[in-house]
């Protein structure tokens, strides 16, 4: 079961976060990409609180497909273009992990890859049950290699 990590010769987390978190289990891990605020029709909110909603939708969605839950996140990281916007991006991390710590960073960029992203968020989860839902990929997962093929051949100069 992953620990978080306080230590007493480091100062406090400044908000809820664990400046570690100690797994030492056989597990399954989940790298999951970093993830902006972009609606499967497409559409992007204009505003940082719709972004960071939709964003923690798409994590969920994500950890939802690897069998896993919000509960399995072990660490995160933030890149967000509205200065001072980590009150809203505490308060949203903090509303949908319901006091689950994860080792958590806030960065502050110029950019991201599309302008109307205003924030995206990575992570990782661990879970500890085995891996044999995923032995076998169903018919329409097989297709998503030949649509990553497709759209790398359109990509290519």
């Amino acid at each position: 079961m992953p620990r978080p990590i306080l230590p007493r010769h480091v100062a406090p987390p400044s908000s809820r976060f664990a400046h570690g978190i100690v797994h030492s289990g056989r597990a399954r891990r989940l790298v999951i990409a970093g993830q902006v605020g972009m609606r499967v029709d497409g559409s992007v909110p204009a505003d940082l609180d719709g972004q960071l909603d939709c964003i923690w939708d798409n994590i969920a969605a994500i950890l939802t497909e690897a069998g896993m839950g919000l509960t399995d996140l072990l660490r995160i990281t933030a890149f967000c273009t509205v200065q001072g916007g980590v009150g809203a991006y505490r308060a949203a991390r903090d509303r949908r992990l319901g006091g689950h710590l994860v080792a958590a960073t806030y960065v502050e960029v110029a950019g991201l890859a599309d302008p109307r992203f205003l924030v995206e968020i990575e992570g990782e989860a661990i879970c500890e049950e085995p891996d044999l839902a995923f032995l076998e990929l169903p018919q329409e997962d097989a297709n998503i290699q030949d649509d990553l093929s497709e759209i790398a051949r359109a990509d290519a100069p």
